[in-house]
């Protein structure tokens, strides 16, 4: 593949293999190479359905090979392992070294576990497919293993931790309590207060135990021990799910650069480093101010907006052209509450129930990479949905 300009992009979630499929389809004279260890790109707003099996993992994941086949974007699986912004030049964990005209750096975000110990250990967190093997396994045991008193902790009540518990709980059928643990006053800080409602009432109908004021001092392999207004408690878990924050891990770079709460790297409206002509960053890594100069949410519908502003702010720079600062436009907020249950709120429309999930799930595959893979997509759940 010959460009006049090399473009690197690290990381294949929602922000970096959007950025990189809208600069090859530019075809500006750029040569576009995708650096990402794993073989499948994930979807993670719909890791819920792939859990309880309303969807299928091709839907959901699709191989990263098939999505760039013929799209004019090479990929190297493998991780960058060190950036150095005077050479402009990569290191990767294979020993490979890379140049580039342009970077673009969205990692994506891990586990945080705010230093608390046994996190790492024993507890599951779930933003991968590896997280979803070991919850599906764990379900598994439980629903054929039955044990007096099992209980299953949630730690965490913001969106993730919410879906995640209406779906264990739909799962379990009752062979297992449901615990959602949250160090605040309430659920869904920041959601719409519709949807903070039907959470609540779907919690309730599904018997999840509420817990907040609640803080997390220890996960042990069968328990966690719990703080709850100055009292310590021991809570005894078959299993911990771990869905209390995220951090972000990029790459060092040499020389280091000014990095936000998080770890998340600070970036000017245009979505370039302060101070850097080369390196970009998008998604759950950068730290973007919005209109009030507030770091704008990590979520899939941020960087999926930033993708395409991020492309052509790379050919502009090549270019010598100004750049465009980006603007989130706020869709609104869906949350997946249960099998075949969901809540909306979006531009004035709320929703909730079963069609609102029918809702979710169409509208967040016709947002899939990939034009034939959307399809795909799209006809396989229309063809589940007309037998159902």
């Amino acid at each position: 593949m010959v460009g006049q300009f090399r473009v690197v992009v690290v990381g294949g979630g929602f922000a970096g293999l959007a950025t990189a499929l809208a600069l090859a389809h530019k075809r500006s004279g750029v040569s576009v190479v995708l650096v990402e260890p794993q073989e499948r790109f994930l979807f993670t707003p719909l890791l819920y359905e792939l859990l309880s099996g309303e969807l299928q993992t091709w839907q959901v994941a699709p191989r990263l090979d098939r999505l760039l086949a013929g799209r004019g974007v090479a990929w190297l699986q493998d991780r960058v392992t060190s950036v150095d912004r005077q050479t402009h030049c990569l290191t990767t964990g294979n020993g490979r070294e890379l140049s580039f005209d342009r970077l673009v750096l969205a990692c994506g975000g891990v586990l945080q576990s705010f230093g608390v110990a046994g996190v790492t250990d024993h507890a599951v967190g779930f933003r991968t497919l590896a997280d979803l093997r070991r919850l599906q396994h764990l379900v598994h045991r439980l629903q054929t293993r039955p044990q007096p008193l099992q209980r299953l902790a949630v730690v965490g009540a913001g969106p993730s931790g919410v879906e995640l518990a209406c779906k264990l709980a739909d799962l379990l059928a009752g062979k297992a309590l449901i615990e959602l643990v949250e160090q605040g006053d309430a659920i869904l800080v920041g959601s719409r207060e519709f949807n903070r409602q039907q959470a609540l009432a779907a919690l309730q109908q599904r018997d999840v135990r509420l817990r907040c004021q609640s803080r997390v001092q220890r996960v042990g392999a069968d328990h966690l021990t719990l703080l709850v207004q100055g009292q310590t408690e021991t809570l005894p878990c078959t299993g911990v799910i771990w869905t209390a924050g995220l951090a972000v891990a990029p790459p060092p770079l040499l020389p280091s650069v000014l990095v936000g709460p998080q770890g998340r790297i600070i970036c000017q409206a245009n979505l370039r480093l302060a101070g850097e002509e080369a390196i970009f960053a998008a998604g759950d890594v950068a730290a973007v101010p919005d209109k009030r100069q507030q770091p704008l949410p990590a979520t899939a519908q941020v960087a999926m907006q930033q993708a395409p502003v991020l492309a052509r702010n790379i050919l502009a720079s090549l270019h010598g052209e100004p750049l465009q600062d980006f603007q989130w436009n706020d869709l609104g907020e869906m949350l997946s509450l249960g099998r075949g249950q969901a809540a909306i709120t979006a531009k004035g429309l709320t929703m909730a129930g079963p069609t609102a999930a029918k809702l979710r799930e169409a509208t967040y595959l016709a947002r899939m990479p990939g034009a034939g893979h959307r399809l795909a997509a799209a006809v396989g759940w229309f063809g589940e949905h007309l037998v159902a």
